[in-house]
């Protein structure tokens, strides 16, 4: 039995942070709060209908990070020092397993200040979205989120190597971009917090 079409944030924490000093899915905020509490509510308060999160480096501590919620759960990249190529990879494989997942929206932990507002905006509306290929611009920089429909997974998948996330795909395939300099600046966060 089927059941309605649903949207999949894919939070991708699986590298190992190296100009962080550490992996991003253990870092918290200056008030104690998990990077990875903060995106899957983000994406959840944005619109997605479940959230998965993409884990590597340090997995087995970062999980305790991840809110134990049931519309949350967590797969292990097994190849995450290969890059971000492998992570996307892993998360979109995942999601592929259940059919009524109709679209993935792609985020990174280190973006502790994506709005659920810019997530909301890249989703755009429900019609279609199997086919839909958004992603968030920052006054003409691509970033996060970004929207990839089902039709395009195995496609995408197929392109990913190394270090190389989806950038070259969107790219070739058309991407549509989506003005979100209004929202926030779109910037991740790289080095150790102040």
């Amino acid at each position: 039995m089927s059941t309605a079409p649903r949207t999949a944030g894919l939070v991708l924490a699986a590298g190992a942070g190296t100009r962080m000093g550490r992996p991003k899915a253990l870092v918290r905020d200056p008030d104690g709060r998990a990077w990875l509490d903060v995106a899957v509510d983000v994406v959840l308060a944005g619109g997605c209908d479940e959230v998965l999160v993409v884990l590597g480096a340090a997995a087995d501590e970062a999980r305790g990070s991840v809110p134990d919620r049931a519309d949350v759960r967590v797969v292990v990249a097994e190849r995450w020092a290969d890059g971000l190529g492998a992570s996307l990879d892993a998360g979109l494989g995942a999601l592929a397993d259940d059919p009524d997942v109709v679209a993935a929206l792609v985020t990174l932990v280190d973006l502790p200040g994506l709005p659920p507002a810019a997530v909301r905006r890249v989703l755009g509306a429900p019609a279609g979205r199997s086919a839909v290929l958004r992603q968030a611009e920052y006054d003409g920089r691509p970033g996060h989120p970004v929207v990839v429909g089902r039709e395009h997974w195995a496609a995408l998948r197929a392109s990913l190597e190394g270090d190389r996330g989806a950038g070259p795909y969107l790219r070739a395939a058309g991407v549509e971009r989506i003005g979100c300099e209004d929202l926030w600046d779109g910037e991740d966060q790289d080095r150790p917090l102040p």
